[in-house]
């Protein structure tokens, strides 16, 4: 995959950061962990302008972010009700869980979607909740772009910093990731074992 990367963005600059970028926001196999670094070695190797190289990845993630957001806001914080009813159980959730959220979301929102889109794995889930909890477009499109803006400046700066060893980025954010989707797997699982639904 990472030659790929390499020739697609060697080919189509900015507008290959940007188009990687927004695929890797709606299918998280393609990892931003490879696709910044890769613009960064091409800004230190003067093919790329690293404002713009960072600029590029944001907005096409934003572009996937967006995509996210009003999906779940179409679906809608009243269409989800029979949903939980309905399959609560395999969710982990009942109506009072979504509820006690939607309060959390209210006061705390925009300080979970910025530091979500920090966090590797969560950083491609984050715009669901929001717009299933009728966050605000603005307050989203704020913290999401500049928690993005961030990921991808301190992706493509460690690229930049380490050219061809760009690789040592992927070494350890590679077990990060696989540590926090072990974690998320768990928690599902003793959320299922646990859960007991709501009274009738």
């Amino acid at each position: 995959m990472n030659d790929w990367v390499v020739r697609l963005i060697e080919q189509s600059g900015y507008l290959g950061v940007g188009f990687l970028m927004f695929l890797e926001t709606l299918f998280p196999p393609i990892p931003s962990e490879v696709i910044m670094p890769v613009a960064g070695v091409a800004a230190a190797n003067g093919k790329l302008s690293y404002p713009l190289a960072v600029a590029a990845g944001t907005a096409g993630a934003m572009l996937g972010n967006i995509i996210w957001y009003l999906a779940a806001r179409a679906l809608g914080h009243d269409r989800l009700r029979p949903i939980v009813r309905r399959h609560g159980k395999w969710l982990t959730i009942d109506w009072k869980d979504v509820e006690r959220a939607h309060r959390w979301f209210d006061s705390h929102g925009i300080a979970l979607v910025f530091l979500g889109r920090l966090v590797p794995t969560i950083r491609s889930i984050v715009s669901i909740p929001a717009g299933l909890l009728d966050m605000r477009f603005r307050n989203f499109f704020i913290a999401s772009t500049l928690g993005t803006a961030l990921w991808t400046a301190l992706l493509a700066g460690a690229g930049f910093k380490l050219q061809e060893n760009f690789h040592d980025i992927g070494r350890f954010i590679g077990p990060v990731s696989n540590v926090i989707l072990g974690s998320l797997v768990v928690i599902y699982l003793w959320r299922l074992a646990t859960h007991k639904g709501e009274p009738d």
